[in-house]
């Protein structure tokens, strides 16, 4: 299998998604605007969405994939058919208690989430309504686990668009329904919240059943005790306990920047959702689709101790984010307002409220490169089955990162939260990365202090393009009558700025065909 082309596969496919999330954020900031009741929407999104990286992408998936991909490796399909029916069945009981403990606790958890929301019980009502999509969402994860450990990678990274088209289709249709009713428009999302998890696992679940892969799951008290008993649901259970308490820091950092966020006033918890928003569209197109291949790929190159494969995927997979990210990561600091303009200066959303979502995507735009690391870096343990580092690791960030935001916050507001996460990043990949230097599972190959040195000059040559750019155009202004010549404009810019970021890198020896070769 081609690392780079199976990559680049997924990221245009990740693209996909990313540009409809796009949308149906520029379409929900156009209708609703911000004020209090979009804080308390935001807020009681974020909550499924941090439930979905704390339990189905992230402490689920690094615990199962790479049992599965071992399984598969050493004990054939029939093993690994009865592995994937006996985890179903242990997750659909964890997911009905879960959901059903949620919606309960609602009140609890916004309170824990954003006790400073002007519009709490309204945010509680949201929650309820939404707090299902865990659920379908987490069945999803283990279908797209299944699915990438037999090489099928095009649609699990497809399936993330039907969310945003079920989103964008009750912005436009539900709500204008509601409000025609008396009812509050903004409730509209919460169906299409739950209608986009519905589709998704409606399509993963006819993917699977063409390939005999449809898990078998049993409800009865039986059913149960058979699945408990199976080794390789112990083993997933003991590895996603230590997992989650990893995977839980991320979320223990998001959720304190969301409650500080919501005490700082009307208008910064989105502020700092949209710049975060437009941030996860270079980390998911780059480093979640980096990191969703090489799992895979990684555990069965340790299944069967290939240290050199292993080694080389790595270096491969670090030499690809040094060369996508840090021109990404210059447009966030130098190209900031031309994108939040396309992006979201539409309709309710004023200038003010670029100009106020501005500093917190340059808070961002600093640690990009940290941010995409981890998604390459993290798999390094996880294939090895080591997720106690990454823990131990992503407990010191945590601490660390509170430091920063007692330090920042005072001084910059809701975006030294953004930059507070930036260095938090920056120094998780760094730990990362010296961890597996020392334990000698990562070598690097030969020249890569001259790939930084081009790799820094031509992001120079692309930075000071996009400066001119920048400065030359008034891109608040153009957007009066104009949008549609501002998008193209925008587009125009960033493309011209990529081929002399390329053309920079062709001329000072780094040749892509290299790339595609290792890969």
């Amino acid at each position: 299998m081609n690392l780079l082309r199976t990559a680049s596969t997924v990221s245009l496919l990740t693209l996909a998604s990313r540009i409809t999330g796009l949308v149906r954020d520029q379409l929900i900031a156009a209708s609703f605007g911000v004020s209090s009741l979009t804080d308390a929407y935001n807020v009681s999104f974020r909550i499924p969405n941090l439930l979905r990286r704390l339990f189905a992408e992230g402490a689920f998936s690094q615990a199962f994939v790479p049992i599965l991909a071992q399984t598969r490796a050493r004990d054939g399909d029939q093993a690994t058919r009865q592995l994937i029916d006996a985890v179903a069945t242990m997750l659909c009981w964890s997911l009905l208690f879960t959901v059903a403990l949620g919606v309960l606790a609602a009140p609890l958890v916004v309170w824990v989430m954003a006790s400073g929301l002007a519009r709490f019980d309204e945010a509680v009502f949201m929650t309820r309504v939404m707090f299902p999509y865990i659920g379908f969402i987490s069945l999803v994860a283990l279908a797209c686990g299944v699915l990438n450990t037999w090489g099928r990678y095009a649609l699990p990274a497809a399936t993330p668009v039907l969310l945003n088209l079920s989103m964008i289709a009750a912005a436009l249709w539900v709500a204008p329904w509601f409000k025609r009713r008396g009812w509050e428009p903004i409730y509209a999302l919460t169906l299409g919240v739950l209608g986009g998890g519905l589709l998704q696992l409606a399509v993963q679940s006819i993917a699977l059943r063409r390939m005999r892969l449809l898990p078998r799951v049993g409800l009865s008290g039986r059913a149960f005790r058979n699945a408990l008993a199976h080794p390789g649901v112990g083993r997933t259970m003991t590895q996603m306990g230590t997992a989650l308490i990893g995977v839980s820091v991320a979320t223990i950092s998001m959720m304190i920047n969301t409650q500080i966020a919501s005490h700082v006033g009307v208008g910064a918890v989105s502020w700092l959702s949209n710049a975060d928003r437009l941030m996860e569209f270079p980390t998911g197109l780059l480093g979640v689709a980096l990191g969703v291949v090489l799992l895979p790929q990684l555990s069965a190159a340790r299944a069967v101790d290939d240290v050199v494969a292993y080694s080389n995927l790595l270096d491969l997979g670090l030499r690809l984010v040094v060369l996508l990210t840090v021109p990404c990561a210059v447009a966030l600091l130098i190209f900031s307002q031309a994108l939040l303009a396309v992006v979201f200066h539409y309709g309710a959303y004023t200038a003010a409220d670029v100009a106020q979502t501005l500093p917190a995507l340059r808070g961002y735009g600093v640690g990009l490169l940290g941010l995409v690391a981890v998604k390459v870096l993290a798999p390094g343990f996880y294939a090895q089955q080591d997720v106690r580092t990454p823990v131990k690791i992503a407990i010191g960030v945590l601490l660390f990162t509170q430091l920063m935001n007692a330090l920042l916050v005072p001084r910059l507001g809701y975006a030294g939260l953004a930059l507070a996460t930036s260095i938090g990043a920056l120094f998780n990949a760094l730990f990362l990365y010296i961890g597996l230097r020392r334990n000698r599972t990562y070598m690097p190959a030969p020249g890569w202090v001259r790939f930084v040195l081009q790799v820094v000059l031509a992001s120079t040559v692309l930075g000071a393009a996009l400066a001119a750019a920048a400065h030359a155009i008034d891109w608040i202004a153009l957007g009066h009558g104009h949008r549609l010549q501002r998008a193209g404009l925008m587009l125009a810019c960033l493309a011209a700025a990529a081929c002399l970021y390329f053309s920079s890198l062709f001329v000072t020896g780094v040749r892509l065909k290299d790339f595609m070769r290792r890969a």
